[in-house]
């Protein structure tokens, strides 16, 4: 089983772009993350013609979350499943082929200290707690997503630059290793334990053609499906030419039994 993740930054403005991604690549699963779309604007057609089914969390402008599937999945949650829901598109909680998958756009934070960064941290606390409720660390599972943490300094080109950020501070790292230690592995790292690999480049000062990047889309699995992890790259192609999306898809390749 193929699954990807990709912050597509805009599902309708980097609907070709997807839509060759998908015929190239042929991921059996697809997250994607920050849609920036109701679901009545979700290319809906485009992606069955491609040959997927797609179930989506929209919203307006901002956030938003997708998986695409070759076969139909089932839909586990849309939001948490215990106390308030959240306001923002955040969470999808699907069972696709034995696996369940969750596509996760993690709240960037802004700034350390600010009302947004207390929403990121407290988020997590809540992502931890749907996992402690609803999952097993020995079913076959995996998170998906747009983190918005770089977990080490080997996930940053210029780690001093935002050793203090929100997506590298000690109190999200520490966050980090909480969510990790519920049962999770960092299959990206688990194949390339050493090696500099970045999913997001900024727009600006020419980050990417300077490989000024991060580390922040992940595939998190728990211990029985990453034994199964043969394959995982970013595909760094997809941060190049016309308009694209400032993250690039992560593809990890699982050998799941028949």
């Amino acid at each position: 089983m193929r699954i990807a993740t990709w912050n597509v930054n805009s599902v309708r403005i980097r609907q070709e772009r997807l839509l060759a991604w998908l015929g190239r690549h042929q991921p059996d699963l697809l997250c994607l993350q920050e849609l920036k779309a109701v679901e009545a604007e979700f290319p809906w057609q485009a992606v069955a013609d491609a040959g997927y089914q797609a179930a989506v969390v929209g919203q307006k402008t901002y956030n938003g979350v997708a998986v695409l599937t070759k076969q139909p999945c089932e839909v586990l949650a849309k939001t948490w499943t215990h106390g308030d829901e959240d306001p923002q598109a955040r969470l999808l909680d699907v069972r696709f082929g034995g696996v369940r998958v969750l596509s996760l756009y993690v709240p960037n934070g802004s700034e350390v200290d600010s009302d947004k960064f207390v929403y990121k941290r407290a988020w997590l606390d809540r992502l931890i707690d749907h996992l402690e409720r609803t999952a097993r660390p020995d079913e076959l599972l995996a998170l998906c997503g747009d983190f918005n943490i770089a977990p080490t300094d080997l996930d940053a080109r210029n780690p001093a630059a935002w050793r203090d950020s929100v997506l590298c501070c000690d109190a999200i790292r520490g966050d980090w290793q909480r969510l990790l230690g519920w049962g999770l592995t960092d299959v990206v790292r688990q194949i390339h334990p050493t090696e500099r690999l970045y999913s997001w480049w900024d727009y600006r000062n020419l980050g990417f053609i300077k490989n000024d990047g991060l580390r922040i889309d992940h595939v998190l699995a728990t211990a029985p499906l990453a034994a199964l992890a043969q394959t995982a790259f970013v595909d760094r192609d997809e941060r190049k030419g016309g308009k694209p999306s400032d993250h690039a898809p992560v593809v990890v390749d699982f050998a799941l039994p028949t």
